[in-house]
């Protein structure tokens, strides 16, 4: 976000506590994989638009808007979200803010936390002038800049006129893309933004368990999906079968949105079922790989193709292949796995895997091949090459990335998602 606001020609300052972090920023390392950002940041800073410190008292003094961009995990134990982070930038931005400010809650919060910011803020400052806002991002990882450049909306929530103006100021230039700016009050503005993860993870889930029945009746999920998808009132995103959703937000976001509707005495029994089942599938998952070596993996060679949540990322986040991998140990197997960008990060919550250097040296003599994530890389594979590289013809595709024809045809076993 601080390098597409610096791009459209703000003056922006991002702030953080780690100085190795800010460091690496400085020196042009990009802490996250996210396509054409590296590029995006490097510009804006030669321009002198983009600049990271750890010093955020500078920063805010001069700031007319404050982003507060902090995690919000779930809280160990109980699942609400972890607002201690947010609550800590308040009192810091609060004791460094001068003149008018603009607070603007990035963060994906629960309904009532810009009550809480704004009255930390009071609570530190008495005497300050500022408003706060709920802002809420709805960037996809691996198209975030995209996203950002080209919005379906961008959600403001504020009713005081001050604020809006400033904000519409922050965002004007996407009034010539013709992205709506949808104004609401802040604790709508902060629903929204649960509601639409709440409401894509309830799509995938449904469809999955569609796959579940196709698979027993001899149906084809993707002709399922396409027949109901071409409806207008359905559309055809987040219609495709696999292993679960994961990622940094829908997890959590489908469990603080369950225990915020718990605390007000309005539970979400959808939401509630959609994160049960999601959990269950992961595992299951693993399950249906066992099954397609015959009912046993032990002492067996399973390769994975895919580690990150979705392609295009390095995040590892609640990533289903965490517990296909998982459940594939605890069965006996031995896990090698490939993955183009999200090796580093997995390395350190699963380090009795072997890891490879390529999707070939990963099949290597192994009794079974999974394709976990859909890398654009692993759609176009030489099947040829790969069918020698492994000591058993099995491949469970979990994408749904290759024809079932195709690769009978050429002699593999060949499992996918509710396919026939």
């Amino acid at each position: 976000s601080g390098a597409c606001f610096a791009d459209f020609g703000h003056a922006v300052c991002c702030v953080d506590k780690e100085p190795a972090k800010i460091d690496a920023l400085k020196g042009g390392a990009i802490p996250i994989f996210e396509p054409g950002l590296a590029e995006l940041v490097t510009t804006n800073v030669r321009e002198g638009r983009l600049s990271f410190t750890t010093e955020l008292a500078e920063a805010v003094q001069s700031a007319e808007a404050v982003f507060i961009a902090v995690g919000t995990p779930s809280r160990r134990g109980d699942g609400h979200a972890d607002l201690s982070y947010v609550y800590q930038a308040a009192r810091e931005i609060a004791a460094a803010m001068s003149g008018y400010t603009v607070v603007v809650t990035k963060s994906t919060v629960p309904v009532g936390t810009g009550d809480e910011v704004e009255r930390i803020i009071r609570e530190v400052r008495p005497d300050a002038d500022f408003s706060v806002v709920s802002n809420p991002e709805f960037l996809r990882e691996g198209a975030a800049i995209a996203d950002f450049k080209r919005p379906d909306r961008i959600v403001i929530g504020t009713e005081e006129p001050r604020a809006r103006e400033v904000m519409n100021e922050i965002y004007r230039p996407l009034y010539l893309n013709q992205s709506p700016v949808l104004a609401m009050s802040r604790r709508t503005a902060e629903l929204t933004k649960y509601a639409a993860n709440a409401f894509l993870a309830t799509k995938i889930t449904f469809i999955n368990e569609i796959a579940d029945l196709c698979e027993q009746v001899g149906a084809d999920v993707q002709d399922v999906a396409r027949g109901i998808g071409l409806d207008n009132r359905i559309g055809s995103k987040f219609l495709n079968a696999g292993p679960g959703y994961g990622g940094s937000c829908f997890p959590k976001d489908t469990l603080a949105l369950i225990k915020t509707a718990q605390d007000y005495e309005a539970p979400m029994r959808l939401v509630e079922t959609v994160s049960a089942v999601n959990d269950q599938r992961k595992r299951a998952m693993g399950r249906k790989v066992i099954a397609a070596c015959g009912g046993t993996v032990r002492g067996k060679t399973v390769a994975m193709l895919g580690l990150t949540f979705k392609p295009n990322t390095d995040d590892m986040r609640e990533a289903p292949s965490i517990d296909i991998i998982r459940t594939l140990q605890d069965g006996g197997a031995t896990v090698r796995a490939y993955d183009p960008e999200g090796m580093a990060a997995a390395k350190t919550m699963l380090p009795d895997v072997a890891y490879a250097c390529d999707a070939y040296d990963c099949a290597r003599d192994a009794d079974a091949l999974v394709i976990v994530t859909e890398w654009d890389m692993f759609r176009a594979l030489d099947l040829g090459r790969l069918k020698a590289a492994l000591a058993a013809p099995v491949v469970v595709d979990l994408r749904n990335i290759y024809r079932a024809s195709d690769m009978q045809r050429r002699g593999f076993t060949y499992i996918s998602v509710g396919r026939p």
